[in-house]
């Protein structure tokens, strides 16, 4: 069998004292300069395709380098650039005159070629672009700057945006350690380790000007200048821009600004914040690049919308709220935080350290400044709050998925008093995965023979998934059972590998060779290892678990993995519990935790379980994509209702565990849950799997794994997600940019001038009367018409909007699936504006109606602004 990607790797690790003990450092002067490989002529094309991470999902581009030099390839840790570095020349003039060798080499370059220069979904126009702004990627094992799902999440959106030809550019920070890797001790306790990443030798090229100098930008940190310069990751046809701050003209400290994810204290991160918001937008400028639209990925980007306030303002000597308006219906911001405790905050004293200079900049008081990060505008006691900053300085926002946005238009509807819940203008993308990515090597090459070329050259079109009942039971299932294999393989030679470097014996490190089976069947669990994700669910009733463990007629196993943050002591003792339960039980060879959870084991896990395993405490999951990337594989989903799960679930895809629940008591949560997961376990998961024809194979399971991949191949590509992204929020935010800055800005100039003029007629606007024909009882098809006479005061009709609210009335009192029908403005009558509306009684039970009134104004991009709403 050749080698793949995807087959078990050796992963050398040092000893744990390597890692911590202090190093003894010499003064030095080092001049430095850069090594590149000699590449005979005719294999030229193989140091594009390394230094371009759409090799990451087109494997036979990966191929080029397995067959190179295997050993190299697995000393490189799977990155092509550093292959390149290893081979001998010997090797690289061998393969220069290996007509085999080179056909191959040809044929991926021409279609990386064709790729590029191809027809794409998006045929627009690439002048003004949107920016794409994510505190982590997560595209490829060879490039690690990234944590978990954020990251995964950011790499795939980059990725689909290339095959579509958005005209779209990434911005992050380079961190010279990255995420820790992750270490458990014969305990099973976890540590970590931060090996640096060696840039010269990874998909990063350095940006230089004309002059041959790298490109930089600077950025004020508390009165200090941090210095960044800017580096290039090539994805496909889209490009990547990283800012790092490891640089000699920096001190120490602000050299390590860029050092490491999520590391370090409330300063390094509002400093990764500022070099991410502010810095981002001027490394753009510094390229030539206009971010005419910016999206944050969540909300560690914000302060970018200050700084294109303070560009405004500077350039075109705007007042902040015409520098705003013409800001804010070009932002867009996506929330991943369901918790009101996990968004960032940062306490007024750090603010005042780090942008005491602003508000002059931007011509307001400290207070007002302060006032954008905070939900109550003036409570001094309230910190400063990056979600809350996003949300108002961004017209468009969503969270990623429709329970997460239904979570966050309820968390946060108190920055809009008095608009109902529903129209709260927070909606929701729901997350996708690229499956080019996702879908295992063998499976892709099955999917290839049965959808066709279309699957790779057209993947907007969603219907091609629809083909897959076209391939055989036999063959879907001969395919699934091989990737079971080598996910056995690989996991028994990460558990090898753990034994050794804790100094197991041999006999016991030869005991790793009989872990888990590649037939059983097999459950997954991987994730970030936070104590809501309840990891250890399935432990609470070892009795139970035990029986199924040891069951010889209908087996099953575990595959644990994950890693909790570095400071989650409650996230390690979780992982510890899992690695005790397994040896006091003496199940070791069916429960098992793979160490340093990564891309690569994602890739073995996602194709090679039977049943992935998903038990989060409503709704604190505010999606999730591991359980897309398995669908796509055929693997089946046994999932609490949170998250992606709650709107794809239907009984013919997997199983869900509870009918969506939510508890106040978590101990009693865990005891009817854990108890709901062991009966689909014993009377429906198990039995199903093992039910068996003559021909021994689980047709109805087939049929359960078909049927998942067609509804979620299509439902949950990252190409839907990235197509409802540019049709609801890309291309208005640039035709906004367009419209913002046509006749020299008049558009924000107007709507700036029409907001200072309704804050200060607004509390003169007054509903003064309601009349209409409405009945006692009134019949379904029947005319209601209802007159308002309104106080506009000094405002004329045209400036505002007047609303009939109507719909169900609940027994509270409350408006049910309420609808808005806007009233007509007829005449002036004794200085009261006269409007009316005719509606059909629609809906029969209690119904209910009154008046609203809102803004209105061509230049908005939607009525919903903070204190502007009056109802009679």
């Amino acid at each position: 069998m050749p080698p793949t990607p995807y087959s078990p790797l050796p992963t050398p690790y040092p000893p744990l004292d390597f890692f911590f003990t202090t190093p003894h450092t010499l003064s030095l002067t080092i001049h430095t300069d850069t090594v590149n490989p000699k590449l005979p002529p005719a294999l030229k094309p193989l140091e594009e395709i390394a230094r371009n991470l759409w090799l990451s999902w087109n494997f036979d581009a990966v191929q080029l380098f397995i067959r190179l030099d295997y050993d190299a390839w697995l000393k490189s840790q799977q990155s092509p650039v550093r292959t390149l570095g290893m081979v001998s020349q010997e090797r690289l003039e061998e393969a220069a005159k290996d007509d085999s060798y080179l056909a191959a080499l040809r044929e991926v370059h021409e279609r990386f070629t064709r790729y590029k220069r191809g027809d794409t979904w998006y045929k627009g126009s690439r002048k003004d672009m949107v920016a794409y702004f994510s505190m982590e990627y997560g595209m490829d094992v060879s490039l690690p700057i990234y944590s978990g799902g954020l990251g995964i999440l950011s790499g795939d959106h980059m990725k689909t945006s290339s095959d579509m030809g958005l005209p779209l550019v990434g911005v992050g920070l380079l961190y010279r350690q990255g995420y820790f890797t992750q270490l458990l001790n014969a305990d099973g306790f976890q540590q970590e380790s931060y090996p640096e990443n060696d840039w010269y030798n990874m998909p990063v090229e350095i940006k230089t000007g004309e002059n041959g100098e790298p490109i930089k930008i600077s950025v004020d940190m508390a009165g200090r200048t941090a210095i960044a310069q800017i580096w290039e990751v090539k994805v496909g046809r889209s490009s990547l821009y990283l800012l790092d701050t490891n640089i000699n003209e920096n001190a120490e400290d602000l050299r390590n600004i860029t050092a490491a994810l999520y590391g370090g204290d409330k300063e390094t991160r509002i400093q990764q914040e500022i070099l991410l918001g502010i810095g981002g937008i001027r490394a753009l400028r510094a390229l030539g690049i206009n971010p005419a639209a910016t999206h944050m990925n969540e909300g560690h980007s914000a302060f970018l919308g200050l700084e294109r306030i303070r560009e405004l303002m500077a350039e075109k000597r705007f007042t902040f709220e015409e520098a705003r308006e013409a800001v804010w219906p070009a932002n867009i911001f996506t929330t991943h935080t369901p918790v009101p405790a996990g968004n960032e905050r940062f306490d007024a004293e750090l603010m005042q350290k780090y942008f005491q200079d602003w508000p002059a900049m931007l011509g307001i008081s400290w207070k007002d400044f302060l006032a954008l990060g905070r939900e109550r505008p003036y409570d001094d006691h309230e910190s400063f709050c990056m979600t809350v900053l996003a949300l108002k300085l961004a017209a468009y926002a969503n969270g990623v998925s429709r329970l997460h946005g239904a979570v966050s238009r309820d968390m946060w509807k108190g920055l809009w008093p008095g608009l109902p819940l529903d129209e709260v203008p927070i909606s929701h993308v729901t997350n996708g995965v690229h499956p080019r990515t996702w879908v295992s090597n063998n499976m892709s090459e099955l999917l290839g023979r049965y959808l066709g070329p279309h699957f790779d050259e057209e993947p907007t079109d969603l219907s091609i998934w629809k083909r897959i009942n076209r391939i055989s039971d036999e063959e879907l299932w001969r395919c699934h059972e091989r990737r079971r294999e080598r996910l056995v393989a690989f996991a028994r030679d990460r558990i090898r590998q753990a034994l050794k470097r804790n100094g197991a014996v041999e006999r016991r490190i030869q005991q790793a060779e009989d872990a888990l089976s590649p037939y059983a069947l097999t459950l997954a669990f991987a994730r970030r290892f936070a104590t809501y994700k309840r990891g250890n669910l399935l432990l609470r009733d070892p009795e139970r678990l035990i029986k199924l463990l040891k069951d010889t007629d209908m087996p099953i196993q575990l595959i644990f993995a994950g890693k909790a943050h570095p400071m989650d002591m409650p996230g390690k003792d979780l992982i510890r519990s899992i690695v005790h339960f397994a040896e006091q039980n003496g199940v070791e060879s069916r429960i098992v935790f793979l160490e340093n959870y990564d891309l690569t084991m994602a890739r073995y896990l996602t194709s090679g379980a039977d049943l992935w395993l998903n038990t989060p405490r409503r709704p604190l999951e505010a999606s999730g994509t591991s359980g897309m990337k398995a669908a796509m594989n055929g693997v089946l989903n046994c999932s609490i209702l949170d998250g992606w799960w709650d709107e794809a679930y239907q009984p013919e895809l997997g199983w869900a565990i509870g009918s969506g629940e939510e508890y106040g008591d978590t101990n009693l949560q865990d005891e009817i849950e854990s108890k709901a997961l062991y009966d689909l376990l014993e009377r429906e998961i198990i039995p199903l799997f093992y039910q068996r024809g003559r021909d021994g194979l689980p047709r109805e399971w087939i049929k359960m794994m078909k049927t998942c991949m067609s509804t979620i191949g299509a439902s949950m590509s990252s190409h839907r997600m990235l197509m409802d992204y540019a049709n609801r929020y890309y291309f208005p935010a640039l035709k906004n940019y367009r419209t913002i800055t046509k006749d020299d800005y008049a558009s924000p100039k107007a709507a700036a001038a029409y907001l200072s003029r309704l804050r200060q007629n607004w509390d003169t606007i007054s509903i003064a009367s309601i009349e209409s024909n409405a009945r006692h009882v009134m019949q379904r098809g029947d005319s209601l018409t209802v007159t308002a006479k309104v106080d506009l005061g000094p405002l004329a009709p045209d400036e505002v909007a007047v609303e009939l609210y109507h719909g169900a009335v609940s027994t509270k009192g409350e408006f049910v699936q309420a609808r808005r029908s806007p009233m007509k403005a007829l005449h002036s009558e004794e200085g009261l504006w006269v409007y009316q509306v005719r509606v059909e009684c629609a809906d029969t039970g209690m119904q209910g109606h009154t008046i609203r009134i809102l803004p209105s104004h061509p230049s908005l991009a939607h009525p919903y602004r903070t204190g502007f709403i009056k109802w009679a």
